[in-house]
């Protein structure tokens, strides 16, 4: 696995190793061993699918807090989404910031998100599936999220979303 640290502290995105012979090729997806020798926590919980049946489906920007903070671990594993992650740790020299990654079946690219960060994805095709592993599980008295157009972020979307579920289309202003 080939991990590519980016512009927000703890964030990765991680690409597979193909090893690749006449019958396609092998590679792994996930390695405890390989998360902890670079210091991302290597717990797994949960694992996840979501599937969005229409391009401009936005999901997000979700996170949990203390005491079940998660990390995230994304793949599309059909279609292809635009993949944000949101540093909401006060401390962060990154605080406020974010990053885009496009993710796709094709590119077969992954982002490693940590505890304190918010993720969203907006999808770029029709039929577009990505599968989470996460470090704890899903507890809905910790679950949190920002809204994906707030002004505080200035998060730009590649296209405006036409699927947005009503939590995620009215979260409140952020107040740090």
């Amino acid at each position: 696995m080939i991990f590519k640290q980016l512009e927000i502290p703890g964030v990765f995105l991680v690409e597979p190793e193909l090893h690749k012979d006449t019958r396609g090729f092998f590679a792994r997806t996930w390695c405890e061993q390989e998360f902890k020798a670079h210091g991302l926590n290597p717990g797994l919980a949960q694992c996840s699918v979501s599937f969005n049946a229409k391009r401009g489906t936005l999901r997000g920007m979700h996170y949990q807090v203390a005491p079940h903070e998660e990390t995230k671990f994304v793949r599309c594993t059909h279609g292809a989404i635009f993949d944000v992650a949101l540093d909401l740790r006060p401390g962060s020299p990154q605080f406020r910031q974010h990053l885009g990654v496009e993710l796709t079946a094709e590119n077969r690219k992954m982002l490693y998100v940590p505890e304190g960060v918010a993720h969203g994805f907006v999808t770029l095709a029709d039929g577009s599936e990505v599968f989470y592993q996460m470090s704890e599980v899903w507890s809905p008295e910790h679950a949190r999220g920002v809204r994906w157009n707030d002004p505080a972020f200035k998060i730009q979307w590649p296209l405006k979303p036409a699927v947005i579920a009503e939590r995620d289309a009215n979260y409140p202003d952020f107040v740090a």
